[in-house]
């Protein structure tokens, strides 16, 4: 994934009300940046960190610019923006970086679950007209080289992963996909200790048959890009 223009880069002054950022550009701007993240941002959002943000496209918006990349003091690159997940999980598929994702005939995004209340990140339609829903999550919680998802409390997030242990009892294929946007992530656990709620969903839907895979990515001010599958540690 290639960033559409390049990235300003400064020093964070502070993230507030969720989706704020002030930054102090590196030409001596200050700005307020959106932020893209809804999460709690632990240990990615420390004042004095190094910032990267694109500029709007749309000149109607109000926040003229996008939270995207951290550098921390570590040399480690995170990456703000959850929105990227997806994009990232579809080269993912596209790169057939798991045997789930090779000979694939379609790829939809965005896609209602048979019973028509739940939707899912993407289907995918297998040679043998299968097909197997996912939910891509993005993880930048990180205790050393450990990765957890939630970084907060997530009823949505529970609600997805009961859905896909739904349709996995009923013999439909299903996969939970950590993208991983922390360079200093080296496997990726669920955080029990931040929602035990989220946690037990999880070993409810491993149990029911869904798939758990997490992916690493390399981060630049230029691109972000897919590097490699990761343990998941349950």
């Amino acid at each position: 994934m290639q960033f559409t223009s390049p990235l300003l880069r400064g020093t964070l002054i502070r993230r507030y009300k969720r989706f704020f950022a002030d930054i102090l550009l590196d030409s001596g701007e200050h700005i307020t940046a959106h932020c893209p993240n809804t999460g709690a941002m632990t240990g990615c959002a420390e004042p004095g960190f190094i910032t990267y943000v694109s500029p709007a496209n749309n000149p109607k918006r109000k926040l003229k610019f996008t939270w995207e990349l951290v550098f921390t003091p570590q040399q480690h690159w995170i990456g703000i923006n959850t929105q990227h997940a997806n994009t990232l999980a579809s080269e993912a598929i596209k790169q057939g970086i798991h045997p789930l994702f090779e000979h694939l005939q379609a790829v939809r995004r965005e896609v209602k679950a048979p019973d028509g209340q739940s939707r899912f990140d993407f289907c995918l339609t297998q040679q043998d007209n299968s097909l197997c829903y996912l939910e891509v999550k993005s993880v930048t919680l990180a205790n050393g080289k450990q990765g957890y998802f939630p970084d907060a409390v997530t009823t949505r997030g529970t609600k997805h992963v009961q859905g896909l242990a739904e349709l996995a009892r009923t013999g439909v294929d299903t996969c939970l996909f950590f993208c991983v946007q922390h360079s200093a992530i080296e496997q990726v656990s669920v955080a029990h200790h931040i929602d035990p709620a989220y946690a037990l969903a999880v070993e409810d839907a491993v149990a029911a048959g869904v798939k758990v895979l997490a992916v690493s990515c390399k981060m630049s001010e230029e691109k972000i890009t897919i590097n490699q599958l990761l343990p998941v540690i349950l």
